[in-house]
């Protein structure tokens, strides 16, 4: 195992991999932009850092500054945690050229599942069913011939997006031209690459993904899915373990993991993984893309399996083998579900201030994941994610009980926050019924 790792994030995930090195000897440097001097996570870690100012692009995303820290204080490897360099195939590569372990995947392997495109063909020659659409488009002219030949509705989609940017829905074949430019400047702007595909729009569906840990030995298993349909503006804001979706049946159910399985081990993966799929309630699923990083929704995860994911990932970084583990032995055991709770207005305009009071939850298995304290600052410069509420019983009529209880505790002072909307969504017929699909928030609120 390492001796020390630094922590190249900021917020509840950072703190969240501190408490993890914590319990396994491992010492932990923390960075932190000027924003962040009193963050929890600074407190806690063995050595913190400052390395720049409270622009992300001035810290948390400033490599010269986080590589440098990482050498000066002795760390042998960076955990990205999620957002910021997570996915950054740059950042790992150059970890690796100065001899740190990046905690995550080959830059390699990031490149080629970060290519929305790429990954869609790889998935294919995995034997993994993907969406009914088109390689890169060339031009507007093209767009409108592929919506045409594929039937609307379609999404032009940006290969190297994400957060939901670089996406656009395409009602008439006539609309593609103008979709494919708006997209295309989109990516362009945000990542770098406006290059675009198109694909059919499927709806009503279900976003279902499964969670994968790979060795560096040939080992991969899957630990379950997670139900993550509850979004707005392909933002999710409530996930589940297990899914509640009538329509997966064990047997669908085993096909996805085999899938999700098949596809980790054709592209030689190693770490933890996510496999994301839409679902339909006919019972068909298709590829969307694969997340080469720790996940926001990992806790339910953990409930559910009992296994600590952060902690595994550092063992398989470390070069752990997972041969002694079996597929049959990963079992999903009652129900988790996590709400994430953010600084947003009851019009979901971001909010930013001083916690001036907190009362968190408690009770057994409850859990929230946060890095808030009394006297906190949350500044205006980050994302909006206070921390994850997250719940675990037997039985999802219970889990939903005790998350309706659980909001109900929560106290932030000093900031707006998401809880009441939360409690909408987990009395809402449609959610309940078990059977809700990416356009519950539609629904609710248009």
């Amino acid at each position: 195992m390492f001796e020390k790792i630094l922590i190249a994030n900021r917020g509840e995930v950072a703190v969240r991999i501190i408490r993890a090195c914590k319990e396994m000897g491992v010492k932990t440097v923390a960075i932190y932009s000027t924003a962040d001097a009193t963050a929890l996570h600074v407190t806690l870690a063995d050595e913190a850092y400052c390395i720049g100012g409270p622009r992300a692009s001035e810290s948390y995303l400033n490599t010269n500054a986080i590589i440098t820290v990482a050498l000066e204080s002795g760390a042998s490897a960076i955990h990205p945690g999620y957002g910021f360099l997570s996915e950054n195939a740059s950042f790992a590569r150059e970890c690796r050229e100065h001899g740190l372990v990046f905690i995550g995947p080959s830059p390699e392997i990031m490149e080629l599942m970060g290519d929305k495109d790429q990954a869609r063909r790889t998935a294919r020659s995995a034997g993994v069913p993907i969406v009914p659409g088109c390689d890169l488009l060339e031009s507007s002219a093209q767009a409108e011939e592929e919506a045409r030949r594929i039937g609307c509705p379609v999404l032009v989609k940006a290969r190297a997006g994400g957060g939901g940017r670089g996406i656009r829905k395409v009602l008439k074949p006539e609309d593609a031209p103008a979709a494919f430019e708006q997209a295309h400047a989109e990516a362009q702007s945000a990542f770098g690459d406006g290059e675009c595909y198109m694909e059919k729009f499927i709806s009503p569906a279900h976003h279902i993904e499964v969670q994968i840990l790979a060795d560096g030995h040939g080992n991969v298993f899957s630990l379950g899915e997670r139900e993550c349909s509850v979004q707005r503006r392909n933002q999710k804001l409530l996930e589940e373990s297990p899914s509640p979706c009538p329509a997966l049946t064990s047997e669908i159910r085993e096909h996805m993991f085999e899938c999700a399985r098949n596809l980790a081990k054709k592209v030689g993966y190693e770490g933890l993984g996510t496999i994301e799929f839409l679902f339909s309630d006919a019972g068909e699923f298709w590829f969307m893309e694969m997340n080469t990083r720790l996940q926001v929704e990992h806790p339910v995860t953990e409930f559910v399996t009992g296994i600590d994911l952060v902690k595994w990932q550092l063992r398989v970084a470390a070069g752990a083998d997972l041969s002694n583990w079996k597929q049959e032995n990963i079992n999903v055991v009652g129900h988790a579900i996590e709400c994430r709770i953010n600084a947003e207005t009851p019009d979901f305009l971001p909010s930013a201030g001083d916690i001036t009071m907190l009362h968190t939850p408690n009770g057994p298995w409850v859990r929230f994941d946060s890095a808030l304290y009394v006297g906190s600052s949350v500044p205006p410069y980050y994302d909006s994610l206070l921390g994850k509420l997250i719940v675990y019983s037997p039985t999802r009529e219970e889990a939903i009980r005790k998350m309706r209880s659980a909001l109900g505790e929560l106290v932030i002072e000093g900031v707006s926050y998401n809880a009441d909307l939360q409690l909408d969504i987990l009395s809402n017929p449609e959610f309940l019924s078990g059977n809700y699909h990416t356009n519950l928030m539609e629904h609710l609120y248009e």
